[in-house]
């Protein structure tokens, strides 16, 4: 499937890329990409397991390498491209970077942040909901599924 080069479908298929990284690490198929100016300065998976660490979503973990990657704690110019919707702990985060845009793929309504509140985030955050969704959410799925299976 091809899409418009700088379209929100185009950066959130980036993100699934890194959702299927995980995947195949036996992680929470959850992916993030940061883009500043259309190029993509950080790119994140869950890595919960593997660093042994509860914070680390594909959210902490792309905002830290974001971060890193400009020398600057704030994102005031950048968007988050998610392919689940960001927990409390992740939209939190988000708050403090002043991160300006958040595109999510599939909606979380356990654990996602909307859950609680809208308002955990950043008042001038803007939010795209739905962006290549049911990719996303097969992905959690079929990650899922086979975890009840394999018990």
């Amino acid at each position: 499937m091809s899409y418009t080069i700088y379209s929100d479908e185009y950066f959130m298929n980036e993100a699934l890329k890194e959702a299927r990284y995980a995947l195949e690490e036996d992680e929470i198929p959850i992916g993030a990409v940061i883009v500043m100016k259309n190029k993509i300065i950080a790119r994140a998976h869950n890595l919960t397991e593997k660093l042994n660490d509860v914070t680390a979503h594909a959210e902490m973990q792309a905002f830290t390498a974001a971060a890193n990657n400009l020398g600057a704690k704030y994102l005031q110019d950048a968007t988050l491209y998610v392919t689940v919707e960001p927990c409390i702990m992740c939209a939190g985060a988000s708050y403090w970077s002043q991160i300006k845009k958040i595109v999510i793929g599939a909606s979380d309504n356990k654990r996602g942040y909307s859950s609680l509140s809208e308002n955990i985030l950043h008042p001038k955050t803007e939010v795209v909901k739905g962006i290549l969704e049911e990719e996303s959410k097969k992905l959690m799925q079929d990650f899922f599924q086979s975890k009840r299976e394999n018990k």
